[in-house]
């Protein structure tokens, strides 16, 4: 079994991979300074790694790399493949500099390939919301980045002090009939209509149509006010770094 495990800045998803099948999901905190000790004290809590014969990570974290590369030895006994500058992916990649792209970012791509075909988008809500492109001729070609919904509160609520901190979850309306539900509107349409800008201009580059798939821990919530998004895709990441395992696997 495949253990693909997808480290943001803000949250860490495991998925173990039965073949091709997801057949269990974990989501965690991500926090910088976990050893490969507690990484191990930590997953072996929620899932047994005697069935595990493989790992593939996608870390934005890079000092968490070295952490799960002793987490794999150590407790896991099963090799790790790092989605890095020279694995191989399958798709070409036309960036100025391909060393710049995010792991999670080409992993979307591949993915969003795979499963849509080209031209494609795909829309990651994590820290960031990141746009990443796949072209007619199945190329990544790049994408935008743009700040992340929970990054945006947070910035909003440090720098307006009568401002109140609130859950981020679909108001009863548009027009928000307190503080909250205003703040709430504002995340959601707002989030929504900043994603359909850019695919529109996007698509507009492409010159033609291209499906946009949405991802990410705030998609769900997100994807349904939007007109653009045609699919939400929770796991497309965990799905792309299985697809660059057996790339990897079969070279």
């Amino acid at each position: 079994m495949l253990l693909a495990v997808d480290v943001g800045n803000t949250q860490t998803v495991f998925g173990l991979f039965d073949g091709a099948e997801l057949t269990e999901h974990w989501r965690i905190a991500t926090e910088a300074r976990r050893t490969g000790d507690e990484l191990g004290a930590l997953v072996t809590r929620f899932l047994d790694l005697e069935p595990v014969d493989g790992i593939c990570l996608s870390s934005t974290v890079p000092q968490l790399v070295r952490e799960y590369e002793a987490f794999a030895a150590r407790y896991a006994h099963a090799p790790l493949l790092v989605l890095e500058p020279g694995v191989r992916t399958g798709i070409p990649i036309r960036y100025d500099n391909p060393k710049e792209v995010g792991p999670d970012r080409l992993a979307n791509a591949v993915a969003g390939k795979e499963r849509y075909g080209a031209p494609c988008i795909v829309v990651d809500f994590g820290t960031s919301t990141n746009f990443d492109v796949v072209s007619p001729e199945g190329e990544y070609v790049g994408g935008v980045l743009a700040p992340g919904v929970e990054v945006s509160m947070d910035a909003l609520f440090a720098r307006a002090a009568r401002l109140i901190k609130v859950d981020v979850v679909e108001p009863p309306s548009v027009i928000g009939k307190s503080t909250a539900t205003a703040l709430q509107s504002g995340l959601v349409y707002g989030f929504a209509g900043q994603v359909d800008g850019i695919v529109e201009r996007i698509r507009g580059e492409l010159e033609g149509e291209a499906p946009a798939v949405a991802t990410g821990g705030l998609a769900e919530l997100i994807a349904p006010h939007s007109r653009t998004i045609s699919r939400v895709d929770p796991f497309l990441t965990l799905e792309g770094l299985r697809l660059v395992w057996e790339r990897n696997l079969s070279a």
